[in-house]
């Protein structure tokens, strides 16, 4: 038996950065040669164990760096002129892609994709959209239709 970090998935068999036991010639034939493990060894030991601890820096700052985000954008509020008819209803309505071009107009970069808005905004007044700005790091922001 030989043990290996893996470098890549491998269905079935073993996630990055994971070690496992197997067979010799199914590491040396397979893994190995296609490039998907390493053998365990001191070298490889220390690049994995460096290789994590930069990606948990790197966590750790785009957190720290959604949360500065959070506590800035959670202060303002974005206002939308919407045309409306009878009885103040709103024409049409305010979707993800306009509120991600109102959001980068102000500096906030973010993917349309984060923001979690199930129905588009159709009624005048306050509302409050959730921006996921990284995992576990939730922005409410307050957006405003106005006529």
């Amino acid at each position: 038996m030989m043990e290996v970090i893996f470098i890549k998935d491998l269905k079935g068999q073993g996630k990055k950065d994971e070690i496992k036991n197997v067979k010799d010639g199914y590491a040396q034939n397979f893994l190995i040669k296609k490039g998907y493990a390493v053998p365990l060894n001191e070298m490889n030991l220390a690049k994995l164990k460096r290789d994590q601890a930069t990606a948990k820096k790197q966590d750790e700052e785009a957190r720290q760096k959604a949360m500065e985000t959070k506590s800035k954008i959670e202060k303002e509020i974005f206002t939308f002129q919407v045309k409306t008819g009878k009885e103040d209803r709103v024409f049409g309505s305010v979707s993800p892609k306009q509120l991600k071009e109102q959001l980068d107009k102000k500096g906030y970069l973010v993917d349309k994709r984060q923001i979690q808005l199930e129905n588009n905004l159709t009624s005048l007044g306050f509302h409050t959209v959730e921006i996921e700005l990284y995992k576990g790091v939730t922005a409410k922001i307050r957006v405003q239709l106005v006529k």
